[in-house]
């Protein structure tokens, strides 16, 4: 078996899409209705739009990763091409959980699921990479030959 994969089984990864793809539906539910006006304070209604955001962008890239993963395995991404920066995980930028737990324990919920999700896929990747051994040097040195022609 490819080493890409020994942590990522189909089961798993469909199962982390479902996921993430619920998620994302329920994130954009709650947060296109319009909660800021119920806030006491500015502050925490530009608290909220943040976060809001936060959810959302890691919740983006949780899905775009795991649709990578689902291109790998089905052959439509080569190994090679899949060890690139543009295939990882996006960075997101993690919640203020002083802030967080100022707003509706819904609120509070989409955060912290999100966070799980992206952390699990975080810990998954980085096993994945580490997990795959280096191309030796004479094949690395045939890449680079091909590469310039």
């Amino acid at each position: 078996m490819d080493t890409l994969h020994h942590e990522i089984t189909p089961k798993l990864l469909d199962s982390l899409y479902v996921e993430a793809m619920v998620l994302a539906d329920e994130a954009r539910s709650y947060f296109d209705r319009d909660h800021a006006n119920g806030f006491s304070s500015p502050e925490i209604s530009v608290a909220f739009s943040c976060e809001s955001l936060k959810v959302t962008t890691r919740l983006m890239h949780s899905i775009a990763w795991l649709l990578n993963q689902k291109a790998i395995r089905a052959g439509e991404i080569s190994r090679r091409d899949s060890f690139n920066d543009e295939r990882e995980l996006g960075y997101s930028p993690a919640s203020d959980g002083f802030q967080v737990q100022r707003f509706p324990e819904e609120a509070q919920a989409l955060v912290v699921a999100s966070e799980d999700l992206y952390f699990r896929l975080q810990r998954i990747s980085e096993k994945m990479r580490s997990m795959t051994a280096p191309v030796p040097e004479p094949l690395a040195m045939i890449e680079r030959l091909r590469a310039s022609f």
